[in-house]
């Protein structure tokens, strides 16, 4: 877990060095304070030396403002650096999750992402902003303080060496029980948060089938674990302070009985026994404070384990090695490259697509049966292909094969005669425009989604684009036009312009293959004529497969 906060720490790694200086410096000027308070009450108030008690009370004075300025400013720079922590681990969290293949997010499922960038990682920050002062700040108090009481009285501090250990001991035990609540903690937040989304994304499904209920009961059941999980790790937490309240209470009896003796036979100082009564309180709220602190820790190492499985999770997709053949050579000409070195370069776009005895199954290297058997299956450049069969025989998958969301289980699916395995993937999916079976809009402007197909196209293009897709004459019969926002999942267009709009996206790309899949299901059949008349006449040389 050090190496995940050191890693993350950049641009932050100087607040993180000063917070500690400055609970050091803080912790040394509480420490003083007791000596000062002593100073008065042994040797000024029975010499009743005005001038010295005001000496000593000014000093007091000034120890207490720059332990304040230090405390401010410790907690001022730990801020800095666990949010800055906590802003560029979810950074490199969502870039790793941009790298992940379909079969990646299958596995961790979207709830569950989306709660270890969120609540997993706030732990983590807490528990750093907690670390930078909490785990510096009671180490220095407990150590000093016990060096110092040692110092003015061994006798009396050695009932410190009996009681610490003992509360460590009960920490330990229970700190190593809600480890494992902890980590069962998470995973049922990961439950509640997958019934949330899911609630939310489907709930005009459930109100068209009037089952809120059903969905309440559902909800209810996982909140009900997720709480119950919650009580069983919180109920051992609250068994510390009992712990540490008896410890405290033993600690301070033994001492003033023993102290007052002390005392009354002329060995130690009321301000002595007063200094060792406050260093022993600071001692074992020290304790407590590292206590607190190291069950931080342990949320938090249940939570790192979760983001380091994130991280440490390299992509069964990777880059291929072949680079996109340049347009022009050095010398202008057209390039070609030299003898020996064509299986370096990727062929210009085509549109040719094979499958050569390609078999699929989801549970790669598993014991998933086979979705696809021994396909064979050539699609020329420019040709026009429907794959019609029942549902869930395998057309989708089929077609996911080709852009790589998938790698095949057998078998190889070549794009222009090289396997699609050898394309860097930006390059592989620049030539492919897809129309995936859930269309999917993105909050902005219809303008905006089109230029997610092409960023560089032109006004023009973009016009040409919705007309092929028989978008255009609805887009400017909004009042803004192409400048129209959409909201999220484009819910305040119908299903058959939703689908419109993201065929258009595809056409702007023109691409040398373009897969649609199922993507006409909610057009009329006069319109669906006439997008695919705009193919034949617009989309010339690019290969079309339809999936219905």
């Amino acid at each position: 877990m050090l190496s995940l906060f050191l890693t993350h720490l950049q641009g932050y790694k100087r607040d993180a060095i000063k917070s500690p200086i400055f609970i050091t410096l803080e912790v040394i000027c509480e420490l003083i304070l007791p000596l000062v308070m002593a100073e008065i009450v042994d040797v000024a108030i029975p010499a009743g030396d005005l001038g010295y008690i005001c000496k000593m009370g000014g000093l007091m004075l000034v120890l207490s403002l720059i332990a304040m300025a230090c405390g401010v400013l410790s907690a001022k720079y730990s801020t800095f650096a666990s949010q800055g922590f906590g802003a560029n681990l979810r950074q490199c969290l969502f870039d790793k999750v941009q790298e992940f293949s379909f079969s990646d997010i299958d596995r961790f499922s979207s709830a569950s992402l989306i709660t270890r960038m969120t609540n997993d990682v706030n732990a983590m920050t807490m528990m750093l902003n907690m670390g930078l002062r909490m785990l510096v700040r009671a180490p220095v108090m407990l150590i000093a303080a016990l060096a110092i009481s040692i110092s003015i009285n061994p006798r009396l501090a050695i009932v410190l060496f009996i009681v610490i250990p003992l509360m460590m001991l009960a920490i330990g035990i229970l700190m190593k029980i809600c480890t494992r609540l902890f980590e069962v903690m998470q995973k049922k937040i990961d439950g509640l948060n997958n019934t949330l989304q899911e609630n939310l994304i489907a709930i005009r499904v459930v109100k068209s089938y009037v089952r809120e209920n059903h969905e309440r009961k559902k909800f209810q059941g996982a909140n009900d674990l997720f709480t119950k999980t919650g009580l069983a790790a919180v109920l051992r937490i609250v068994l510390m302070q009992p712990i540490l309240t008896l410890g405290i209470s033993i600690t301070t009896v033994v001492v003033l009985y023993n102290g007052g003796h002390m005392v009354l036979a002329g060995e130690l100082g009321v301000g002595e026994l007063q200094t060792i009564l406050n260093y022993i309180f600071q001692i074992l709220f020290s304790v407590l404070m590292v206590a607190m602190a190291l069950l931080q820790v342990v949320r938090a190492q249940a939570s790192a384990d979760r983001v380091f499985e994130v991280l440490d999770t390299n992509s069964d997709i990777t880059d291929g090695p072949r680079a996109p053949l340049p347009a022009v050579g050095a010398d202008g000409a057209p390039f070609v490259p030299a003898p020996g070195e064509e299986d370096h370069y990727l062929p210009r776009p085509q549109g040719r697509v094979e499958f050569q005895d390609v078999s699929f199954k989801y549970q790669a290297g598993g014991t998933g049966e086979d979705v696809l058997h021994h396909i064979d299956l050539t699609v020329e450049p420019g040709e026009f292909v429907a794959v019609v069969g029942g549902t869930g025989t395998g057309k989708s998958t089929l077609v996911n094969l080709i852009p790589r969301f998938y790698d095949v289980s057998g078998g190889q699916v070549l794009l222009d005669g090289v396997n699609v395995k050898e394309y860097p993937l930006e390059e592989l999916r620049g030539r492919i425009g897809m129309v995936l079976q859930n269309n999917v809009l993105f909050s902005g402007t219809i303008r905006e989604n089109l230029l997610w197909g092409s960023e560089d196209a032109t006004e023009e293009e973009m016009i040409q684009a919705a007309k092929d897709a028989q978008a255009y004459d609805f887009v400017m019969s909004f009042p803004d036009g192409f400048d129209t926002y959409l909201e999220q999942g484009g819910v305040n267009v119908s299903g058959g312009q939703k689908q419109r709009l993201c065929i258009a996206r595809a056409m702007l790309r023109h691409p040398a293959v373009l897969i649609l899949d199922d993507s006409t299901s909610a057009v009329d059949s006069t319109t669906e004529g006439l997008i695919r008349e705009s193919f034949k006449k617009n989309l010339k040389g690019t290969t079309v497969i339809i999936i219905a």
